[in-house]
């Protein structure tokens, strides 16, 4: 079953009738107080003083480099700050840091740091994160984290101390009350994402090891918890793997519900105060790519859950792939928007997924706004696999990514380059998207192809969304994997599968292949297998369902540029891949570019790019050093506007950047 609504209560039925302030508004008063810019996680801000008239003109009005805040640099570094009373807030550094920062210089205020050895080093998920959490009350500010050893802690936002009243003296240990038991120290659960805070709840969700080759099908499990802001007492729990008896439960058969794990929340989540719900994007069971171990379609494995923001308890749910073998995990926070289709005003939650699709829900009750239908798809072969007859398929809008794989998607600059890349995928099964993966076998097929790759299409990032003129904006990558399964190594796991390649026959055994070494191995002399472009923008009109328009983003990677067989051709911008998070202004959608290029006068790293919201058309690029790596926001600050983004990557450690308008 895809949909299901429970007991949609008294006070959701009067706010529609009241016909209550839109749930989204954007960053307001020229802040940007929580990750995605307002609880709607629109990445919306209605400032112009930067615009297309002058982007080219931006400097960099100071910079934050994180070396010192670890025992090492950090090249990863993914975090979106916040900007609340004049104060830049980030977690930062391979020790997941909490900063302080003067919005108008960068100069540090404060710094906050926990070691928690060998807890840490154990992590599943580790580096500086994704961001942070601000609370007040008007008398008392907070700022909370997750740390990499699960651990949320609440700091004084002026001073950056540990709040004494907060859990005990200032920490919530996250791996205790959580309904199973698990090891301090090894337990694999842990979060790169922020913490989201709405009525003095604050909710936290979980994320594990990435589920390739996953030692044992019995995983910790990814439950929701909310928590009472002031105190740290846990208010409620969700199990995302249903209980024996609770709604969902009958989707698991055999033992497969008390022998997986996993299904966690690992992505951000939204919430609209006036509804009272939060909105949880959930990933898959273990593991990613073989569920052998766990037969049935498997609530709530990736499906968007609607639940009582006090109670926890859930209002209704919609599961997006059933039984799910792609790594298909809902990865980023639904953008909740408030559209008119067919002359109707509509609560909608809008949901970006790798497969590239954006899913469009009513957000009271879970219906889908356009028609999206159960198709029915390939089943697997795979021993004891045990796929879903069907899929959910969207109908509108239509794909911002491209889906499936055939002759017809591979390169073709030159007729030597396509017969080389069909040559290369013959080895290889090809099909329309929910192909399913096969066991890898040297004399073929070495796996199923799959477009978008594992890693999307989109990723947590996600996208944007403009409330005053309702169109929608996402960065994607058109990139290609290979899902191919092998016995896992003696030892290594209990699983009967994982993902592998065969190994020539004359080689020792399987070769341990994780997901982007699997991108980077199919291509022909270095160049990507498929068609460009390799990133891309896309605008939807949410009002009308349809893509308004879509553009390259990034500049053509110099091993494209300067490759010999490309000699003499000319080649159109073809965009480059990376993990990109756009920002909507008053005129502009603001994105940087993924990976490092040679620019025109010589330099080596990126550029930071504004288009035109209405067309597309360029706006401006100016420099930076290297990738844009963690998702941009802006505010305002004594009269001007800045615009700050996290990059890294390569050899160029973390830094935030920020820019703005010459004085």
């Amino acid at each position: 079953m895809t949909h299901r609504s429970l007991f949609l209560f008294a006070p959701l039925l009067l706010a529609l009738a009241c016909g209550q302030a839109s749930a989204q508004k954007g960053a307001a008063n020229g802040e940007w107080r929580t990750y995605g810019g307002d609880l709607a996680s629109t990445r919306y801000a209605p400032l112009d003083q930067i615009n297309k008239d002058n982007f080219n003109q931006l400097e960099v009005a100071w910079r934050f480099k994180t070396d010192a805040l670890g025992p090492r640099p950090e090249f990863n570094f993914q975090a979106t700050p916040l900007m609340v009373d004049g104060v830049v807030y980030s977690t930062a550094g391979t020790r997941r840091a909490v900063v302080a920062l003067n919005a108008a210089t960068g100069e540090l205020l404060w710094m906050h740091s926990e070691n928690e050895g060998k807890r840490a080093e154990n992590a599943p998920r580790q580096l500086s994160g994704r961001g942070l959490a601000y609370w007040s009350d008007g008398k008392e500010a907070r700022i909370l984290y997750v740390t990499p050893g699960y651990r949320m802690i609440a700091l004084d936002a002026k001073t950056g101390i540990p709040v004494q009243r907060f859990g005990k003296n200032g920490v919530v240990d996250l791996k205790l009350d959580a309904d199973q038991t698990m090891d301090l120290e090894s337990g694999e659960v842990g979060l790169h994402a922020a913490p989201v805070i709405a009525k003095d709840v604050v909710i936290v969700g979980a994320a594990h090891r990435t589920g390739s080759r996953p030692k044992s099908f019995r995983n910790e499990k990814g439950y929701v918890r909310g928590f009472d802001v002031r105190t740290g007492k846990r208010l409620w729990i969700f199990h995302t793997l249903p209980a024996p008896g609770e709604p969902g439960s009958e989707t698991w058969e055999g033992d497969s519900l008390k022998n997986t794990g996993n299904v966690g929340v690992w992505a951000q989540m939204s919430v609209d105060e006036q509804l009272g719900l939060v909105y949880m994007p959930v990933e898959l069971p273990t593991g990613d790519y073989y569920g052998g171990h766990r037969p049935g379609n498997g609530l709530f494995g990736e499906s968007v859950v609607a639940a009582d923001l006090r109670t926890g308890k859930m209002k209704w749910y919609y599961q997006l792939v059933h039984h799910g073998v792609w790594d298909h995990d809902i990865p980023a926070a639904p953008v909740l928007t408030d559209i008119v289709v067919d002359g109707k005003p509509v609560k909608a939650l809008t949901q970006a997924t790798k497969q590239g699709w954006l899913y469009v829900l009513d957000r009271t009750t879970g219906k889908p706004v356009w028609p999206i239908e159960e198709r029915p798809v390939e089943q697997s072969d795979v021993p004891m696999e045990k796929t879903s007859p069907t899929q959910p398929f969207v109908t509108k809008p239509p794909a911002f990514e491209r889906q499936g794989v055939s002759v017809d998607d591979l390169i073709d600059f030159t007729p030597e380059l396509r017969a080389e890349a069909v040559k290369l995928a013959s080895r290889y099964k090809m099909g329309p998207l929910f192909t399913p993966p096969v066991v890898s076998r040297w004399n073929g097929p070495l796996g199923t192809l799959m477009l978008p790759s594992i890693t999307g299409g989109a990723n947590w990032q996600g996208g944007a969304f403009d409330p005053e003129t309702k169109m929608y904006y996402i960065y994607s990558v058109t990139g290609i994997s290979s899902l191919g399964l092998v016995p896992p190594a003696p030892g290594e796991s209990d699983m009967k599968y994982v993902l592998g390649v065969a190994s020539d026959p004359n080689a020792a055994s399987a070769a341990a292949v994780d997901g982007d070494a699997l991108v980077a191995s199919l291509t022909v002399r270095g160049l990507p297998l498929v068609k460009p472009p390799y990133g891309r923008i896309t605008a939807i009109d949410l009002n009308k369902g349809d893509i308004a328009w879509q553009v390259a983003h990034g500049d053509t990677p110099d091993n494209i540029k300067n490759h010999p067989a490309l000699k003499g051709l000319t080649i159109p911008r073809t965009g480059r891949p990376g993990r990109i998070g756009t920002l909507v202004t008053k005129s502009l959608v603001i994105a940087g570019e993924g990976g490092f290029v040679t620019t025109p006068t010589g330099q080596r790293g990126a550029m930071l790019r504004a288009y035109d919201k209405a067309t597309g058309a360029d706006a401006g690029a100016v420099y930076m050093p290297a990738p844009q790596t963690g998702s941009p926001m802006t505010y305002m600050m004594n009269g001007k506007q800045y615009i700050v983004v996290a990059i890294s990557g390569g050899t160029y450690s973390g830094e935030l950047v920020a820019f703005r308008l010459p004085n």
